[in-house]
């Protein structure tokens, strides 16, 4: 229990307080209303470290929204803060455009160094803008250029950024040139089924609109993926599928695109989020945690894709150096310390833990992700079910939780939202995802210890059980 404040803590903390709310009155005032995190986050973080931040108001947080899964080492960890500073000391240039430098070549051997087989050897990389959108563009757009085509093939429920491309790429989209295919999911499969045979019927229909000279489908000029949807409620996609998209494209010429974005530096239990699958996509999104908590994006790709002419994709932040120094640091902690063996072993547990409290909060429709890439999708329990029925999976994709044992319940966003609120109450950041927002996210660093996973899982089940009283739900 906290100790009684004597009188100078006491007024300490009072002006802490009113510090903290001043702040966010005057960011409401001033920032654009498109703001997202910070409406349903009312802190002001001043302090981090790891896995906590401090708030002005003096609150202490376990963060398991880690920037939106750009932290992969938490906050402010050693390695990533020692790199900045040798930069800094070093007198290095900051901003060179796309000089060559002895910190971007460290970067670019670094990252080569844990890319899939079969791409490292013959892959080219670009040096986008700032963040996963504008690497985003730049695969649109380089697939684009090397095939002469311009459609493209994407999916249901995507998220690819929120520039013009990487929404036209987006499960929201409208007025596009993208063709939306089937994503595979367990919960809410799109053909009622569910698991190992509803992933197969996905697979069908891409290649029957990719083959018939009817679908009114020309050829594309890439496909674009992620290999588990986060934004889109954290879908993993079987390896089996995912695997079959890879036969898909090769056999009819379509590079394959993989959003790594929110999936890579070991995310999902691998380092990169294909490997589950074995999978060689022709172009790979980079960002978030490439950059080691700083703005870098990339993208690498086959060098047989290396059509651009000089100047044909450009950004003046793509010599961003601390950046790389940063990213550097990070790639080669996660591969040296195997941080992607430690979030499949930790997400594994984490998983059956919550799957135990699906069973006991009627709230709870389904618990899915991979490695620290977890979900939960909040339901209705009173609602009326759709038709699906469970189906059989194949034993390969079970650890991915396999298919639902019920028929799905309606999305209830608004008790995710009182989880999500309960959660900060109890000190723990969470977000919410989904196609109706009704599922609660983790995102934790990979750097999380057994103790803290603990108390994460603590501070949920007890959000849980706190919104489903309220809720008069069993």
């Amino acid at each position: 229990m906290p100790t009684p404040l004597d009188g100078a803590a006491r007024e300490a903390s009072a002006c802490d307080s009113a510090a903290h709310e001043g702040i966010l009155r005057r960011q409401s005032a001033r920032e654009s209303a498109a703001r997202t995190y910070a409406r349903s986050l009312p802190i002001v973080p001043v302090r981090a470290r790891g896995l906590t931040i401090e708030g002005a108001d003096g609150r202490r947080y376990l963060d398991c929204l880690s920037g939106a899964g750009t932290l992969a080492l938490g906050h402010n960890h050693p390695v990533v803060l020692e790199a900045i500073r040798k930069v800094l000391d070093s007198g290095a240039p900051l901003h060179v455009l796309d000089l060559a430098t002895p910190v971007k070549d460290a970067f670019t051997t670094e990252l080569f160094r844990t890319l899939p087989p079969g791409l490292a050897d013959r892959a080219r990389i670009q040096f986008c803008g700032p963040a996963g959108t504008d690497a985003v563009e730049a695969a649109l757009k380089l697939v684009r250029t090397a095939t002469g085509r311009s459609g493209l093939l994407a999916f249901t429920g995507a998220y690819h950024g929120m520039t013009a491309g990487a929404l036209e790429a987006s499960g929201g989209a409208q007025d596009v040139r993208v063709t939306r295919l089937p994503y595979p999911q367990d919960y809410r499969c799109p053909f009622g089924i569910g698991g190992a045979r509803g992933a197969e019927l996905a697979a069908r229909w891409t290649e029957s609109l990719l083959d018939d000279t009817k679908s009114g489908v020309p050829q594309p000029a890439g496909m674009i993926l992620e290999p588990v949807q986060g934004e889109g409620g954290v879908n993993p996609a079987p390896d089996t599928w995912l695997r079959r998209m890879r036969t898909i494209t090769e056999q009819r010429s379509i590079p394959l695109i993989a959003d790594e974005v929110q999936t890579g530096v070991g995310r999902t239990g691998a380092f990169w989020a294909v490997d589950h699958s074995g999978i060689v996509p022709d172009v790979m999104v980079l960002s978030k945690a490439v950059g080691g908590s700083l703005p870098l994006a990339v993208i690498v790709y086959h060098e047989d894709l290396d059509v651009w002419s000089p100047g044909a994709h450009a950004g003046t932040f793509r010599g961003n150096q601390l950046a790389m120094a940063a990213g550097a640091a990070t790639l080669a902690h996660v591969r040296e310390n195997r941080l992607d063996q430690r979030a499949a072993d930790l997400g594994a547990r984490i998983l059956g833990q919550l799957g135990q409290a699906a069973k006991e909060f009627a709230i709870i429709g389904d618990v899915r992700g991979r490695g620290l890439m977890i979900g939960i999708e909040l339901v209705d329990p009173e609602g009326e079910a759709s038709g699906q029925t469970a189906a059989a999976v194949d034993p390969a994709d079970d650890a991915l939780l396999g298919a639902p044992s019920t028929s799905p319940l309606p999305a209830a966003p608004a008790l995710a939202a009182a989880v999500r609120d309960a959660c900060l109450d109890r000190g723990l950041i969470v977000e919410l995802g989904g196609r109706h927002s009704s599922v609660v996210r983790l995102l934790p660093p990979l750097t999380l210890t057994d103790e803290q996973a603990a108390a994460v899982v603590d501070r949920l089940t007890d959000a849980l059980a706190a919104v489903s009283r309220a809720a008069h739900c069993p």
